[in-house]
């Protein structure tokens, strides 16, 4: 599985908790740094590069370059980890045919990107992106997650594009929204920001939003990775009242 952080303030260190929650069940997860998009990355040498892409105008060819450009790195991952020479030596524990990927806003959104150009991803979650890159007039025939935000993730909201790639995903698919969410409620980020003081969500506390967040990403990649039966999506979860289910048709989350 491999994970996907959002742009400059958010590191691959800030899906920490998720990626715990699927390697300790079995997944074998990789957290992506993105050099030159995150405000510091550092290298085995010593080198730390900045970011460059925070100078640039976002404009929508701007949003299309991170799309381009971390679909190959989500090739190259694999690639690496399980070529002829692989670099890791667990490499053998990954199948290199049931790849998944889930990331927060553009790391979300890089998995629609890369998912038609390499068969190897075969499933997906964007955690409340909104998407560069439209899937193909073919459509996208494999499993994908959109959960996100009630403000602006509802199926009418102001996130457009969710519709537009809605259609064209052939395959199992689930569209949420998560009561009280804040965009950080994805991320590591909101627990140690209320524990600082420096900010809090009364409408749904740091620990609740990760816990749900793990649990929803768990269930959804353990059947469509390892062929492991999990009912969360089956129905209404009385364990997550927080997280309601969209009918897109209807533009209705329930």
């Amino acid at each position: 599985m491999v994970l996907s952080p959002g742009f400059t303030d958010e590191p691959r260190g800030s899906l920490t908790a998720l990626a715990e929650e699927p390697a300790s069940s079995g997944h074998v997860v990789a957290g992506v740094e993105r050099t030159y998009e995150s405000l510091a990355t550092s290298f085995p040498d010593g080198r730390i590069t900045t970011c460059v892409a925070c100078k640039e105008t976002k404009d929508q060819e701007f949003w299309n370059k991170p799309g381009r450009s971390r679909a190959a790195d989500v090739s190259f991952v694999p690639d690496r980890l399980t070529g002829a020479r692989p670099v890791w030596k667990g490499a053998s524990l990954i199948a290199p045919s049931r790849i998944g990927m889930a990331g927060h806003p553009a790391g979300g959104a890089s998995a629609i990107a890369a998912m038609p150009k390499d068969t190897r991803v075969h499933a997906g979650i964007d955690m409340d992106g909104t998407t560069f890159a439209p899937i193909p007039d073919g459509g996208l025939p494999r499993p994908f997650l959109f959960p996100g935000t009630k403000a602006a993730h509802s199926p009418g909201g102001r996130d457009t594009a969710r519709e537009r790639d809605w259609a064209r995903l052939t395959g199992w698919k689930r569209r949420l929204v998560v009561t009280g969410a804040e965009h950080a409620s994805f991320t590591d980020a909101a627990p140690p920001v209320e524990r600082l003081g420096l900010h809090r969500n009364p409408a749904l506390p740091g620990e609740r939003a990760a816990e749900i967040t793990r649990d929803h990403v768990r269930a959804f990649f353990d059947p469509h990775l390892r062929h492991r039966s999990q009912p969360l999506f089956d129905r209404p979860s009385k364990r997550h009242p927080e997280v309601e289910r969209c009918d897109v048709e209807r533009k209705t989350c329930a």
